[in-house]
């Protein structure tokens, strides 16, 4: 079923023409993933799609219920509570119209009905508390004007999932999530049973998710069938095709302007034909060249000994431990990208490695080298009211990029910001123009020591690759917070993983890093279940103790006892070498590189043979005491 049809989208914020005509088209079971430069006006037609801004021409239906993640989100209510009981809106008015049929007696109706609720549940409360708690939802009761930023679109990411719509338009979902969860959302939307259309930079959601890309290419959309690898290939060979009918259509134009140019004034019926021909040529809208502009971060210093050294280092806010005994050594070349759950403490240690905060223990230790510069989430350092042209210059005209001066509007041109930007406003910028123009910033600053806290957000998936190709080549050190795994996978040379009790261990990659996380959850679960096990295992002992220790007269041993008392010996005999051989696997560490189903089997069953023992002695007691009294 058709459940979106946008057509003709035309929009223009001032002399600024942002889309010229886009279209899009989506059904039950389709997942377009929206793509498209920093500006291009994805995020301004997703709004236009979900009724949030108005289109200059152009038409928009559909069908059924839509729900929308736009970068502002828009929230109900007072508290977090009130907001998240408001997305389940839909719910309550289907039970009420379940209620109103039968209570009319409209059979057919009601059974209709029926079926719809049960898809989605009677009772949704556990739903919500479930995508609530997995999303890191903040809780009920705190003031929706307490919120952060992050904290805002986690609730409004929850809200848009909670509202089961029909239509689900998100505008880049993954800002402020962290790996596990974004891969909870993957799986979420790689399994979504309506109409959607998803904006984001993360590369491995968008393969995992899209049916279909749709670019917006110079205000235009253009459709390519397919996931965004395939899209990659597709696109590479249109704009092939692309640049050589542009040739075509530049060497033909130069050939005719000649020709008119030589031509006398008396023009023939043919002349006058080969004129317009040539008219509509010129008329023809040039193809927009892909951006070519690259970040040069290198300072050019000569590689020498360690630029930073933490020791011990720990912090807590409002007696709650974030994280502790961190100890780490940051040489040029080291490109460290910093995991861990929302909240666990990664930010907090950015800030202390800037010097923007005093670690409440251990010590820091810097080079007298050290040049840091910072990127933060919120994107500070640039003021909203000034121009693209005096941010970039600091007010001056022209700006050192290493040993030479250049000035302002040749440098942002090397950064992709055109004349026509020069003059415009900080705070008109698009988040990921924002985040380009504070990376241009730190290429000024002549850093060797690059501190990014989420720079992936907001950045167009061409300026990301440009971004890795940047810190790729970088002669200095990063330490970089980022949940974005593709991110992680192609740039950093370790990774520093928030764990469990404040703990902080360097790996070789995130894999490594997800491996011991998985094994660390499956040890855990396993030693709760082995606890689980040892008191069902004491539990039945105990009841078994409580029989026999009653009176027994002359009751003799049956015939199966007998058995099972002259087995006993040699059972926990085995049950006692079991345990000694586990033991010796779990002091193996190859146990804890393999499948993590293998080490919670083990350590689940480890855990439970001290109970079985105990009550398999415990059992040959009370039966010895029983064939004495024979």
């Amino acid at each position: 079923m058709l459940r979106l049809q946008a057509t003709g989208i035309e929009k223009a914020f001032g002399d600024r023409s942002i889309l010229r005509g886009a279209s899009l088209s989506v059904s039950d079971g389709e997942r377009v993933g929206l793509v498209g430069i920093n500006g291009s006006g994805k995020s301004t037609l997703v709004k236009v799609l979900g009724g949030r801004l108005d289109p200059d021409h152009g038409s928009v239906e559909v069908q059924g219920r839509l729900g929308l993640l736009d970068q502002d989100p828009a929230l109900p209510g007072e508290t977090v509570g009130e907001a998240l009981d408001q997305a389940l809106d839909w719910h309550r008015r289907l039970l009420d119209s379940y209620q109103a049929a039968l209570a009319e007696g409209r059979i057919r109706d009601s059974a209709a009905i029926q079926d719809q609720i049960e898809q989605h549940g009677w009772d949704l409360s556990h739903l919500t508390e479930a995508t609530a708690e997995r999303l890191g939802v903040v809780a009920r009761d705190t003031p929706l004007a307490r919120l952060s930023g992050g904290e805002r679109r986690r609730l409004a990411l929850a809200r848009a999932l909670l509202g089961k719509p029909d239509v689900l338009l998100l505008d880049e979902p993954t800002n402020h999530l962290d790996a596990d969860t974004i891969e909870w959302l993957q799986g979420t939307l790689s399994g979504w049973r309506g109409a959607l259309v998803i904006v984001t930079h993360d590369r491995y959601l968008l393969e995992a998710v899209a049916t279909r890309i749709v670019e917006i290419e110079d205000g235009e959309s253009v459709a390519y069938e397919g996931s965004y690898a395939d899209y990659l290939i597709t696109r590479a060979e249109r704009r092939e095709l692309q640049e050589r009918q542009e040739d075509k259509r530049l060497a033909m134009i130069a050939h005719e302007a000649a020709w008119a140019s030589r031509s006398p004034a008396a023009r023939s019926t043919k002349q006058k034909a080969r004129l317009q021909r040539l008219e509509a040529l010129q008329a023809e809208r040039p193809l927009l060249k892909d951006r070519d502009f690259g970040f040069d971060l290198s300072t050019g210093f000569r590689r020498g000994g360690a630029l930073l050294e933490l020791h011990g280092v720990g912090h807590a806010f409002d007696e709650r431990r974030l994280f502790q005994g961190v100890d780490l050594v940051v040489r040029p070349g080291d490109r460290l990208g910093i995991v861990g759950p929302n909240g666990a403490g990664k930010s907090t240690l950015l800030r202390i490695v800037a010097q923007q905060l005093e670690p409440q223990r251990g010590e820091l230790v810097k080079a007298p080298r050290l040049q840091p510069a910072v990127l933060d989430q919120e994107r500070s350092g640039l003021d909203p009211s000034a121009t693209v042209f005096e941010a970039a210059g600091n007010g001056n005209d022209h700006v050192r990029l290493g040993d030479r001066h250049v000035h302002v509007a040749s440098f942002l041109e090397r950064f992709a910001f055109g004349r026509t930007m020069f003059d415009q406003r900080v705070h008109t910028l698009s988040g990921g123009e924002q985040a380009r123009l504070l990376l241009a910033r730190l290429l000024l600053e002549g850093a060797n020591l690059l501190l990014l806290d989420e720079p992936t957000n907001d950045l167009d998936l061409m300026t990301l690759r440009i971004l890795e190709e940047a810190l790729l080549s970088y002669d200095g050190a990063v330490l970089v917070v980022t949940h974005d795994r593709a991110f992680l996978d192609r740039v950093c040379t370790g990774v520093l993983a928030f764990e469990a009790d404040g703990r902080v261990t360097e790996y070789a990659d995130r894999l490594q890093a997800r491996r011991a996380r998985e094994a660390w959850e499956a040890e855990a679960r396993a030693e709760e279940q082995a606890r689980e096990e040892a008191r069902r295992v004491q539990e039945q002992a105990r009841r078994a103790a409580s029989r026999e220790a009653r009176p027994t007269g002359d009751r003799k041993l049956s015939y199966k006892e007998r058995q099972e008392l002259e087995a006993l010996p040699r059972r926990i005999e085995e049950l006692e070498a079991e345990l000694e051989a586990l033991g010796e696997r779990m002091a193996d560490p190859a146990l804890y590189k393999g499948p993590a189903a293998e080490l919670e089997a083990v350590t689940r069953r480890s855990g439970a043979l001290p109970a079985e023992i105990e009550a398999a002695y415990a059992r040959w007691e009370a039966l010895e005491a029983r064939s004495e009294l024979r």
